[in-house]
């Protein structure tokens, strides 16, 4: 299999990523290549696909997954995803368990293709061994009925979960309640059980006082894995205000800037400089040790909430571009690329 440096920099020669990869965007720089081919490109709100018809059927029979599906994904320059969703139904822990055992299907068909995340090492060893790293998580909660399906989930691979999705469940409140009651007691016993089998707690969608009730609650590092600052999207539900943002940071947390349209600028037209206002913004406020990426997004065009430049497969590398533009260094974007989220993963499932 061609290393994907070496892929990268043949394409670069050959004029390969231009054109294939970048289509419509001017071709990245040698620079913006070889610090995509540098890092350990953690996308922690990434997906494969957004079509699910065709996620169905890979789930199904994972011999409809070949070559070509593998190789848009290594071209991505993404090494590891996180495509995480939430259930919203009274049956969610079924569907929740079924959803792990069609991953576990097709990861488990295709290790030429796929690692499953499962602890640190794994991080890493994704992109050493040229294939891609799934993270298994859930964008909610409501798929816990006690605690001890916390365990039972990660045994099934879990690594991660949302507390909350929008609404309201049995830990928490979500981001569009009208009002936020905080974490619950049970709440409060899912943070202390998942801090102890060492499962990440995100608090993407939570509303702003799950938020930090949740934050306060662990004795480990909190993830805001795909989110945007709501200093820039001003009534934007899904946004962290900046004192959620700081009281993750203090603990080691990350939070994952995404790209869909509308929760990056409430209204049009929506660039990537708008984007970049997000990565600035928040590196003001916490450092740029605690921002990463998590786009919301897959490796398609979705005209009704996409960003031109971001929606593409190659957008990792416009966005690189873009950090290039602004004047970040090669370590510092090498930390927004996937090393802050690697390290914060790391102490959690330590």
């Amino acid at each position: 299999m061609l290393h994907r440096r070496a892929f990268l920099t043949r394409g670069l020669a050959l004029g390969m990523v231009g054109s294939r990869l970048l289509a419509g965007q001017s071709r990245p720089s040698a620079r913006a290549l070889d610090l995509v081919a540098q890092s350990n490109v953690i996308d922690m709100l990434g997906l494969p696909t957004l079509n699910w018809p065709l996620l169905d059927r890979w789930h199904r029979d994972p011999a409809t997954f070949g070559d070509a599906d593998f190789r848009k994904l290594l071209d991505s320059g993404i090494d590891v995803f996180h495509p995480a969703v939430a259930f919203e139904s009274d049956r969610s822990p079924q569907i929740t368990r079924q959803w792990f055992r069609n991953w576990n299907r097709l990861i488990g068909a295709h290790p030429e293709y796929f690692i499953r995340v499962d602890s640190p090492a794994d991080l890493g060893r994704a992109r050493q061994e040229e294939k891609i790293g799934i993270i298994l998580g859930m964008q909610d909660a409501n798929h816990l009925q006690n605690l001890d399906d916390l365990n039972a989930f990660h045994q099934m691979g879990q690594r991660l979960t949302q507390l909350t999705y929008n609404s309201r469940n049995a830990v928490g409140s979500g981001c569009k309640e009208a009002k936020d009651t905080g974490l619950t007691a049970f709440g409060q016993q899912v943070v202390e059980r998942m801090n102890a089998i060492g499962m990440a707690i995100d608090v993407s969608h939570c509303g702003q006082r799950t938020t930090l009730d949740a934050i306060e609650a662990s004795k480990k590092t909190v993830l805001i894995t795909h989110s945007n600052c709501l200093a820039l999207a001003p009534g934007v539900a899904r946004c962290k205000t900046d004192e959620a943002i700081r009281a993750a940071a203090r603990k080691g947390g990350v939070i994952g800037l995404t790209s869909v349209r509308h929760f990056v600028r409430t209204t049009d037209p929506v660039t990537i400089e708008d984007v970049l206002d997000h990565f600035d913004h928040a590196v003001k406020l916490v450092g740029v040790e605690h921002i990463g990426i998590g786009s919301d997004f897959d490796l398609d065009p979705h005209p009704t909430y996409d960003i031109p430049g971001l929606n593409q497969v190659g957008r990792i590398y416009n966005l690189t571009a873009g950090l290039i533009r602004r004047g970040y260094t090669d370590d510092q974007i090498k930390l927004i690329l996937g090393g802050n989220f690697q390290r914060a993963l790391e102490s959690i499932w330590s």
